[in-house]
């Protein structure tokens, strides 16, 4: 007989696995916009790269092909205003960086202001893995720009976001 509580163990494990908290910015041409990320991860020291999920369906996957230019800025623990502002997405078309002060990263991208650090990326390439996205992407540059510590989320459930 199946046990009805495993699901939610195997849910609140799945939960503890850690990740940090980050603003994927890209321009895309004269437009640009930025969207909450957490599953981000190393996965070369040669090439640098990182891997990042994307949910399936999410507009910015459009802006990011094989080449497509993004920088990925690493929040401080204490930005919690940049949760609130990104978290819930923005359409390609609305203005995603009103009222934040942000600079221009060397590729072109978004550096929002008071970030930990920011890593300039190319997609080097993507793969389906069940309903999310996951880019692979050369690090081409970046710099630290603050002594505070990176945020790090640790979920209930592994089962939603």
């Amino acid at each position: 007989m199946p046990d009805p509580d495993a699901n939610k163990r195997l849910a609140a494990a799945l939960g503890r696995v850690p990740s940090g908290l980050y603003v994927l910015t890209v321009r895309h041409g004269d437009a640009e916009t930025g969207m909450l990320v957490s599953w981000v991860q190393q996965c070369s020291f040669t090439p640098p790269q990182l891997s990042v999920a994307i949910q399936k369906g999410r507009d910015i996957l459009a802006w990011l092909p094989d080449g497509a230019a993004f920088t990925l800025n690493i929040l401080d623990a204490g930005q919690t205003d940049m949760i609130v502002h990104f978290g819930r997405g923005f359409a390609l078309d609305q203005p995603a960086f009103t009222g934040l002060e942000a600079t221009k990263s060397e590729a072109g991208a978004p550096v929002l202001s008071e970030v930990v650090a920011y890593l300039d990326c190319q997609v080097a390439g993507r793969c389906s893995a069940g309903d999310h996205e996951l880019l692979l992407a050369r690090v081409v540059g970046g710099r630290v720009l603050g002594e505070g510590r990176p945020m790090v989320h640790v979920r209930k459930s592994g089962m939603h976001y």
